[in-house]
């Protein structure tokens, strides 16, 4: 299990438009170049989802980290190559529970359901 995961939401911003379909490219392949190396040593990116209903983003980007520091410095890379300049975000990060606290939870729901109250 992967010890932590990373949601980016995202939606450009209206001055991306302004730029060429070019520079649009040359800007993206640099953030690609970042989502590589990341890859490398160690995170996986699950997909790109676009996000319907009333949000304040156009797509979630989720991602698998080995832990909170990979996702952090892979987030001060693309912030370093400019990516917040050009799109607006959110970012949430998650840690992995152990099964077994997973599981005491369940159960204390369980329970509480159970008892009534």
């Amino acid at each position: 299990m992967s010890e932590s995961i990373w949601l980016h939401y995202a939606r450009p911003r209206p001055h991306w438009y302004l730029l060429t379909a070019a520079e649009q490219r040359e800007k993206q392949a640099r953030w690609d170049a970042l989502s590589r190396r990341a890859a490398v040593e160690g995170a996986h990116f699950v997909g790109r989802y676009h996000i319907r209903g009333q949000h304040d983003f156009e797509t979630v980007d989720v991602w698998t980290f080995p832990d909170a520091q990979a996702a952090f410095d892979y987030w001060s890379g693309l912030t370093a190559a400019a990516y917040n300049q050009w799109f607006a975000f959110a970012n949430n990060i998650g840690l992995g529970l152990e099964k077994q606290d997973v599981e005491k939870q369940a159960a204390e729901i369980r329970d509480h359901d159970n008892s009534g109250t």
